[in-house]
């Protein structure tokens, strides 16, 4: 992390509550929307610069990012394109007070969840970032179920892994007894074996956790 001063955090609740994000070159429009956030129970991380968010430690909890679009230097636009970039798809909801239809236009195809122009009205305030913080929520949970089925994939033998490939494409014990040059029985107990670490209970459950996984390739046993 560079030479920068630490985001200021306000909260009146445990370290694991959802957290908004303000980032906004207006000190006052800051400390305003922060009081607001942490009144309703919302942690609040407020930074005044692209260049403070983009060196911070951010929360690894339920986060959205509240977003001035025009801000000294790089642009709200540009961060969202960086964060892109770093792989991080943390929600956005811009705020601007001079925002023109094709800013809006390009924020939201690059999945903004929202647009406000100020002064904001707190219910429309409050329900934007709501939905943002829905969907990070929701994004993380999808995250935390890959690393379930990534960890239970790596417990697979090499030869379970390749016959769990052959089952999710539609073959049948006898079939990939065949290709890959062993008994069907002996097809059988990989099967078993697969299915139980996994936790799957069907071939569908089975399907979509590859899917999941995105396995482009049968595994190459040892």
């Amino acid at each position: 992390m560079g030479q920068c001063a630490a985001p200021k955090t306000t909260s009146r609740q445990p370290v694991d509550v959802s957290t908004v994000i303000i980032v906004d070159d207006d000190e006052q429009v800051r400390t305003a929307l922060a009081d607001l956030f942490a009144s309703v129970g919302f942690r609040v991380v407020s930074v005044g610069s692209a260049t403070e968010l983009l060196r911070a430690a951010l929360p690894d909890t339920p986060s959205c990012l509240l977003l001035d679009i025009r801000l000294p230097g790089v642009s709200g636009l540009d961060i969202q394109s960086e964060l892109a970039k770093r792989g991080n798809s943390l929600p956005i909801v811009f705020m601007t007070g001079h925002g023109d239809i094709p800013m809006t236009v390009q924020a939201m195809k690059a999945g903004a969840v929202d647009f406000l122009g100020k002064p904001f009205r707190h219910p429309d305030l409050l329900r934007a970032v709501n939905a943002a913080l829905a969907q990070d929520r929701a994004q993380r949970e999808i995250r935390k179920s890959v690393r379930i089925l990534q960890d239970r994939y790596k417990s697979l033998t090499p030869r379970e892994a390749e016959v769990m490939w052959h089952v999710t494409r539609g073959l049948l014990n006898k079939e990939i007894a065949f290709v890959i040059g062993v008994t069907e029985a002996t097809i059988k107990v990989h099967r078993s074996n697969l299915t139980r670490k996994m936790g799957a209970n069907s071939v569908a459950e089975l399907v979509l956790m590859a899917q999941k996984l995105e396995i482009q390739e049968p595994p190459k046993p040892e």
